[in-house]
């Protein structure tokens, strides 16, 4: 019995030392702004997507204000192909014709309020919404390569207002990729690059992408390459010295511009592994690759 008891309060020790380590880092940003682009593979698993909705509610009841913007390509290329039409990608980019359009819309609309009942579910309010209310989002026709690829949209304007009003409203906003030109006509975006804008249009503490690796490395083949920390002047030098390519590099441009546009940290998380925001938000050795300018006074 004594011994079952030991180990029952080792455990509550335990527990209580991960509480006080957390401590300075919850202090340091309570009420700061936290953008979550949440996408890839823990948006396919539930169980995995209801880990991510719990951490990100988690950071609002300790007294972060987060705003997630969500990304849904899978589940898009999944109805397209259910309407009989294939798939096709430019340079990463896919090809968004009038009914492609409307259906990414449908299904970006139905992701979005399916992530705002579960925050709900946890008795926090959320609103779902899109770049679209409130003119969040305004776009101009992206080309890839100076080919027309259809209503894809580059951010060129956001109006944060509508953010800023649910926020002091105690509410989690969610934000669906889709933006308007100045025509009105409707274009889907990377989500990456709307958490990017949005990112700096609010002045976040932090932004967060969630993704299908551990983070940057200066050799994905080579795990002891991996990086933990990188100043954006080092990181804008490994994409002069061409050692960035793939996927990763639209990726690691758009966290280099939000650290440059005044966003204090950018951190690149895997997704898949259940808690990482945490993991890399609360504890001294962190989890993934955080961005920040030269001379950041760090924890």
């Amino acid at each position: 019995m004594d011994t079952y008891l030991n180990k029952e309060q080792s455990e509550a020790q335990r527990k209580a030392e991960v509480l006080i380590e957390a401590l300075p880092y919850i202090q340091e940003f309570n009420r700061k702004i936290v953008v979550v682009k949440y996408g890839g593979s823990a948006m396919n698993d539930e169980e995995l997507q209801r880990s991510v909705i719990k951490d990100v509610t988690l950071l609002k009841l300790v007294g972060f204000k987060p705003i997630i913007v969500h990304g849904g390509g899978k589940a898009i290329s999944s109805w397209v192909k259910r309407s009989g039409k294939e798939a096709k990608f430019v340079n990463g980019l896919r090809v968004t014709d009038e009914e492609t359009m409307e259906i990414a819309e449908m299904v970006l609309g139905r992701v979005s309020k399916s992530l705002v009942r579960m925050v709900e579910e946890l008795g926090v309010k959320a609103v779902g919404i899109s770049g679209k209310d409130g003119r969040l989002l305004t776009v101009k026709k992206k080309y890839s390569d100076g080919q027309d690829i259809g209503f894809v949209g580059e951010v060129c304007g956001v109006n944060p207002k509508i953010l800023y009003d649910l926020l002091s409203n105690d509410y989690l906003p969610i934000v669906a990729p889709i933006g308007m030109d100045d025509n009105f006509d409707t274009y889907n975006i990377n989500a990456d690059e709307a958490a990017s804008a949005i990112a700096r249009a609010v002045n976040a503490d932090k932004l967060v992408y969630l993704t299908d690796i551990a983070g940057l490395y200066k050799d994905i083949n080579d795990p002891s390459s991996f990086i933990s920390r990188i100043t954006v002047n080092d990181a804008e030098e490994l994409i002069r010295g061409g050692m960035i390519g793939g996927g990763m590099l639209p990726k690691l441009t758009n966290c280099t511009e939000a650290v440059r546009g005044g966003v204090h940290r950018v951190h690149i998380l895997d997704g898949r592994v259940p808690h990482s925001m945490l993991l890399e938000f609360f504890t001294d050795s962190g989890f993934g690759t955080m961005f920040h300018m030269q001379g950041d006074k760090l924890n």
